[in-house]
């Protein structure tokens, strides 16, 4: 095997490595494990067998012989039919705020991701370990140079609209996420698909300008889902959902609920229930007391205070997030854009009092990398991730602030604890003569306005990736679709982060990616606080396992309690 072929392999190994993540999840938050096993570059289709032997696909189903002789058995068959029924029963769940939008290869905020994965598929897929397993391609494999990505896509999908998925459809979707007017937030992601080809109907063969570590993990994120080819060209992707997922796109009534419908064709089979329902409440307080009397069966919570208050029947799953809180800076606008004044509004930061204030001591201080095996110590934070209002006061005099500044800052109500972080960092900032004026803004107006960059700040609950690159390069090198709003770019990061995508040795791109760690810290063009827990309250549903990305995706297996 080649060295190229042997390093994708160890990529993929990697992906696997990160159960050791998921599995800590029950235990001391400290614990490690090993996982040494290389998974193959080659994935094995890990779907319900359609074999011969399946009723469904009886080879005499031609044969009008045999079609008579069902016929004239009709009634000994209703009495001996022994398949199973069609899933009923309707998980509701619970969450406080709405989809912003339709399009998954648009969607940023939470409530929009978690709700199209339901409805979407991905060519490949996380597993519950994080680990990159089969999706809608059953298999694929590298070329010796790492430059081409073969993926054999499974046959016999359908669309819920009634449309096959074939390979024409998985490139007019690749391609619709390459072109720029998409405005697709995992371009960046994919860029290095020079092309895409279509041999025959089940395979797609990726041509990339460089190897690429980490696309795999980006061909498995909601972001890049499949879509029909005919949804793209007459425009209804934003309007009408139409994917292969596990459910189907019902009835949205914005701002109350959206009803989905089991797929009982899907290919991993059909859904341990008939429907799910997401219900929108005012808020997680009326979260708890809706699942606390059963109203709700799953409720998505981001607020630790409402978390410690569940009992009775209520189950609480507490997920380690890879997502992040941060105050995001806008490079380019005033005092910003001077990195004395950004150094100064971290080191006059108190995390470990956000902490404690609004999320009731249920994080940790962090960096900006918060995947285990890449994570950024806090040490490298501006006056080591510690208030320092001295060192604070004295980087602003130094940059001619002395005498304080406002700053404009957004806020979003779409998780719980954003308006108390926002109060209590405008309290720190206070001491120091930086005021901000607090925007509290509905979902929908604060995705615009931070797509828009349209702020001097942003407090943010941002998501986590599985791999570095993945996590940053939308963001932090000059060419990335999301650059715009991080408003910084260097030379250094964008070489480190084309490095770490590149790269053969695990040791290696741990390397790269601690010193494009501390390159970004040393910048500081946001303010890094913490990380924190996913939370979610069951009543009344079972095998539903949480996610470390805070993906729902696996209500496709939960079921209710009888």
């Amino acid at each position: 095997m080649s060295e190229k072929a042997r390093w994708l392999t160890r990529m993929v190994a990697l992906f696997a490595a990160l159960a050791l993540f998921v599995s800590a999840c029950g235990d001391d938050a400290d614990e490690q494990a090993a996982d040494d096993t290389a998974a193959p570059t080659e994935q094995a289709d890990d779907s319900p067998d359609a074999a011969a032997d399946d009723p469904g696909d009886d080879p005499d189903a031609g044969d009008s012989d045999a079609a008579a002789d069902d016929a004239g058995d009709a009634g000994d068959e209703a009495e001996t039919d022994d398949s199973p029924a069609p899933p009923t029963g309707t998980i509701v769940v619970g969450r406080a705020a709405d989809i912003d939008v339709l399009d998954p290869h648009r969607a940023t905020a939470f409530q929009s991701v978690q709700a199209l994965e339901l409805v979407y598929d991905t060519l490949l897929s996380l597993g519950a370990d994080l680990a990159v397993g089969p999706g809608l391609a059953e298999s694929w494999e590298f070329s010796a140079d790492g430059r081409t990505l073969t993926l054999h896509l499974r046959e016999g999908v359908m669309f819920h609209g009634g449309d096959s998925f074939d390979s024409g459809d998985a490139a007019a979707s690749l391609n619709r996420i390459l072109d720029e007017e998409t405005g697709a937030v995992t371009r960046a992601n994919i860029a290095s698909i020079a092309s895409v080809d279509t041999p025959d109907a089940s395979t797609v063969v990726l041509n990339l300008s460089q190897a690429d570590a980490p696309i795999l993990a980006s061909l498995a994120d909601l972001n890049a889902a499949m879509m029909s080819a005919d949804a793209i060209a007459t425009g209804t992707v934003d309007t009408s959902p139409d994917g292969t997922g596990p459910f189907v796109w019902g009835e949205w009534q914005q701002g109350e609920s959206l009803t989905l419908t089991a797929n009982l064709d899907h290919w991993r089979g059909a859904p341990q229930v008939g429907g799910i329902e997401i219900r929108v409440l005012p808020d997680e307080a009326s979260l708890l007391a809706a699942v606390d009397v059963g109203e709700v069966n799953v409720a998505v919570i981001t607020d630790p205070l409402v978390a410690v208050q569940a009992g009775g029947d209520v189950e609480v799953l507490r997920t380690p997030a890879l997502a992040y809180h941060a105050l995001m800076m806008n490079s380019n606008r005033g005092p910003l854009a001077d990195q004395s004044v950004r150094h100064a509004i971290s080191c006059a930061i108190n995390r470990q009092e956000v902490i404690d204030s609004a999320a009731l001591g249920e994080g940790a201080v962090t960096g900006p990398i918060t995947i285990p095996a890449y994570q950024s110590p806090p040490d490298g934070l501006p006056c080591g991730g510690q208030q320092d209002v001295a060192e604070a006061r004295r980087l602003l005099d130094a940059a001619g602030q002395g005498a304080g500044f406002e700053l404009n800052v957004i806020v979003p109500i779409f998780y719980a604890s954003a308006v108390d972080e926002a109060q209590v960092v405008q309290a720190q900032l206070g001491e120091v003569g930086i005021a901000l004026d607090l925007e509290v803004l509905e979902t929908d107006v604060y995705v615009e306005r931070w797509l828009a960059a349209d702020f001097d700040a942003a407090v943010a609950l941002n998501s986590g990736k599985i791999d570095p690159h993945q996590m940053y390069v939308r963001y932090w090198t000059s060419d990335g679709n999301l650059n715009p709003i991080a408003s910084y770019s260097s030379d250094i990061l964008d070489e480190l982060m084309a490095a770490g995508r590149v790269e053969t040795d695990q040791s290696a791109r741990v390397r790269i990616y601690a010193e494009f760690s501390a390159a970004l810290q040393e910048a500081s063009p946001w303010i890094w606080i913490y990380n924190g827990f996913e939370y979610r309250m069951l009543n009344g549903v079972d095998n539903f396992t949480p996610m470390p990305t805070g993906s729902l995706q696996f209500l496709r297996e939960a079921s209710l309690v009888e």
